[in-house]
Parts: structure tokens; sequence; C-alpha cells
């Protein structure tokens, strides 16, 4: 009996331009081959052409790693557009009130529309092309209202490009006790139906989310997202080296540290070789899957 073929899925390491810090530990993964996806935000504080940069030529030692947008839309980062609303203190509101208003039906879509047009055009300046996937800091992508702003958006600006949905494939019974996961699950029900019907591509599966401020193993959830994940899946990551920048923007510090630990380090390769996973995007075209996982 001839062995399965291994699994070959999206390891992408979320918020390059958030720090300094975040930046070369993010680069220094991908010139490991460690990681081969990263997310960019361009409204970030360490986004500049020095930085685009270095991300460019760390890709030399990994020309098949995937950069995307990391659309945001959340405090403490601010707008490009001038006339965005509704705003806090002149920044995004925080994640809390921005699930709270899309529930309530508060937000204008066009606004939002033109925000993240103005965020993918953003990239094309810094990059010289369009994004190869488009996903959101904070899954603001699946939020109500927010969904169908940010597939417009994609559409228009970067038509080629794959968007990532949040739901793992997982019986419903292994999901309740891990209420983020499963708040995730519940709203990329609605995100993969309507990226199905305007013809958008994205992930098969989805992995990676955990309780940022408990003390955890990072091996021992690495091993948990990538069991079951689907041939086209994406594991979600946050690695880092701690600064100033970073501690004055987001509270997701240390765990940081040791994901980059366990990720640089030869566990990595072991695990993935057990679970028959390997880096490489899927072989069809486009690179994720338009049908939707079983929820």
């Amino acid at each position: 009996m001839s062995e399965a073929a291994p699994r070959r899925i999206w390891l992408c390491a979320d918020d390059y331009g958030i720090s300094p810090g975040v930046n070369r530990a993010i680069r220094d993964l991908i010139e490991r081959r460690r990681i081969n996806a990263t997310s960019v935000m361009v409204v970030g504080p360490a986004i500049g052409r020095d930085e685009v940069r270095a991300l460019n030529d760390a890709m030399t030692a990994n020309p098949e790693c995937a950069i995307g947008l990391h659309a945001t839309l959340t405090a403490p980062f601010c707008p490009l557009t001038m006339h965005f609303r509704p705003l806090h203190g002149g920044l995004f509101l925080p994640l809390g009130k921005k699930l709270q208003a899309g529930l309530l039906r508060r937000f204008d879509r066009e606004i939002i529309a033109a925000e993240l047009t103005a965020q993918i055009a953003a990239f094309v300046a810094l990059f010289g092309r369009v994004p190869d996937y488009v996903d959101g800091h904070q899954h603001v992508q699946l939020f109500p209202q927010v969904r169908d702003a940010f597939l417009t958006a994609v559409q228009a600006a970067a038509p080629n490009a794959w968007v990532r949905q949040c739901g793992r494939v997982r019986p419903l019974a292994q999901r309740l006790g891990k209420p983020k996961a499963l708040l995730l699950d519940v709203l990329s029900v609605q995100f993969r139906a309507r990226a199905a019907r305007a013809g958008v591509a994205f992930n098969s599966g989805f992995a990676g989310a955990y309780d940022f401020h408990k003390q955890t193993d990072f091996a021992a959830l690495m091993g948990g997202f990538l069991e079951g994940l689907p041939d086209g899946g994406l594991v979600m990551c946050h690695p880092g080296h701690v600064d100033d920048t970073l501690i004055s923007l987001d509270h997701f510090t240390h765990q940081r540290e040791r994901e980059h630990a366990f990720l640089a380090g030869d566990q990595l390769l072991s695990l993935l070789a057990a679970s028959n996973v390997v880096l490489a995007a899927p072989t069809a075209d486009p690179p994720a899957s338009a049908v939707a996982p079983p929820t």
C-alpha cells in the first residue's frame, strides 16, 4: 500500500509591519524556510521602504513564500482614508466594538471598501505588485458587513488573490471548549458562502487560534493545529522579538518569542515530517479551495 501524499499547507506569520522586532523574526523564519507566507500590515509603524527591501531580500532564499495584505480595521491603528467612520479618538474602533457594530449593522460598506482598497493600493506601492492573498488583522474580514466590503475590495483591486477563512474542519463537539475557535468557525460559515458565490478562492481549513493570555506550550499546540488539517489548509502564527514598539501596540508580546523559538528549531521539522505535512502551496489554481469545508 503506497504512502499517502503529504498535505501541503500554508504556515503564515501575521503582523509584518507592526514592529521592527516582529519583522526581524519573520524574515529569519522565511530565510530558514520555516514559514511559507507572511501577512503585511500597511498601516503598521514598521513598514517603510527599508523593511520592505529587507523582506524582499529574505524572499531570495525562499522565493515560493507568499506575501499577503493583513487588512487592518481595528485599534490602535488609524485609517489611510480621510473620511473613514466610525472612529474612536482618531483610531479604528477596538475589536469588541468593531464586532458589535457589525452585528448591529452600523457600518457603511462603501466606506469600509474604500479603506480596504486604499490598503491594497498601499501594498502595491510598496511591493510593486498586488498581494498574493488578503486576510484580516484580528479576523476582521469575517465580521458582518465588513466581509461584504472586504470581498468587494479584493475582487476589484486584487482579483487573483485568495482570502483567508478561519473555519476548522472538526466536529462541533471538539470545538465547544475553545470559544475563540468556535466563534471563528461560526463567523466563517457566511464568509465562505459569500466568497464562494463571488468566485473568490480561500484556504480549505484553518488553525492557529489559541488563548494568547495563557502560558502555553506552543509545540503541543502546533501538533493539534496540524491534526486533521486538510491539504490547502492554513496555520496562522505570530512569531516576533519583543521591542518597545510592539509593547506599545499589542498585548501579545512574549508568546511571540516562544513561537519564534519553536518555529526556528528542529522540533518543527520533526513534527512536520511525523504529520506528513510540507510547507508548499497547493497545486490547484487558484491556490486555495473555493469549496466550503463542512461545518
